[in-house]
């Protein structure tokens, strides 16, 4: 393999500063090493924890840009981790494992939600963090060092899926009833190979529901979301409504076939309003709330979906029946 076929599989870039902070909301400061653990992150710094934005990572390149108009600010600034030069982390899909020093990591999310605009937004008017910004697991322990080279290494396509699953539940949300419906499709997509990476139980809220949604499918980047709850006739029921708002094309065939074979157990299937979409690579797919429902629901449909969703990542054909 020539140099220039490797750089094209597995672009490289340099650390150009390694950075923690003891409490978060603040700046982090440059350090001389970063210590990386499994399960938790930098030590010593206080995003670590067993999450899924253990470190942050931003390239050097967005940042000199970004001073070029006269930000002025120092590695750090952003609340950032890691700080790569020749990177650019926005280009890279989640799943990525990224190789620096000794230590291994995966990235989990691509940008973030702002809640409440930084110092440097309001000076400047902007902020790069929320959409150049990318995080990561640690998945080997090891130091990493500024000058160490980093090297990525883009996923597999035959990977296994990854899924989220959002229940929709005010009084599961207010703990006065347990989910058992999220936990039931939890169970058949991990039998099928799945990997679940996040399992949320929300009130019936609408807006609530597009911000999970859009996250999931644009930072975290799952190619599966499964909604439980909320495709009935009452009034709070919105679920299809948010699901749709937020979709980038309609999927209609999977909620119709949902339908169609639930009709053969029950008339009342004929009240379930679910819909099925594609937001960027992602499928969504509305359930209904029951454990039951759910279940059934999914073994009308697990056959297929495989084929649809390697269709949406590029590593299945969409051919005609023979």
């Amino acid at each position: 393999m020539t140099q220039q076929q490797t750089e094209k599989v597995c672009p490289t870039g340099v650390v150009k500063a390694v950075c923690i902070s003891d409490r978060r909301g603040i700046e982090k400061k440059a350090v001389e090493e970063g210590h990386f653990l499994v399960n938790f992150g930098i030590e010593g710094d206080a995003h670590g924890g067993s999450w899924h934005r253990q470190v942050s990572l931003l390239s050097y390149d967005k940042v000199k840009a970004f001073n070029e108009q006269g930000a002025g600010v120092d590695d750090g600034a952003f609340g950032e981790n890691l700080v790569v030069e020749g990177l650019d982390f926005r280009k890279l899909p989640v799943g990525t494992r990224l190789f620096a020093g000794t230590a291994e990591l995966v990235m989990t999310q691509i940008g973030k939600e702002c809640h409440s605009h930084c110092a440097i937004y309001h000076r400047m008017g902007d902020c790069i963090m929320p959409r150049e910004g990318v995080f990561a697991q640690v998945v080997k322990e090891g130091v990493i060092r500024p000058g160490d080279t980093m090297r990525a290494e883009v996923p597999e396509e035959n990977r296994p899926f990854t899924a989220a699953i959002i229940t929709l539940s005010d009084k599961g949300a207010r703990g006065e009833r347990e989910d058992e419906s999220g936990p039931a499709a939890k169970e058949i997509l991990e039998a099928a190979g799945y990997e679940v990476v996040e399992l949320l139980l929300i009130l019936d809220e609408p807006e609530q529901l597009k911000t999970q949604l859009i996250r999931l499918a644009d930072g975290r980047q799952v190619d599966l979301i499964l909604t439980s709850g909320g495709t009935g006739f009452s009034l709070r029921d919105q679920t299809p409504e948010a699901t749709l708002a937020v979709a980038d094309r309609n999927a209609p065939g999977i909620a119709e076939a949902i339908r169609y074979k639930s009709l053969q157990l029950t008339d009342r299937a004929m009240l379930s309003r679910g819909a099925s979409v594609i937001r960027g690579k992602t499928l969504i797919v509305n359930l209904p709330g029951s454990p039951k429902a759910v279940k059934e629901s999914l073994g009308f449909v697990m056959d297929t979906l495989e084929h649809g969703l390697g269709i949406l990542r590029g590593s299945a054909s969409e051919c005609a029946r023979q």
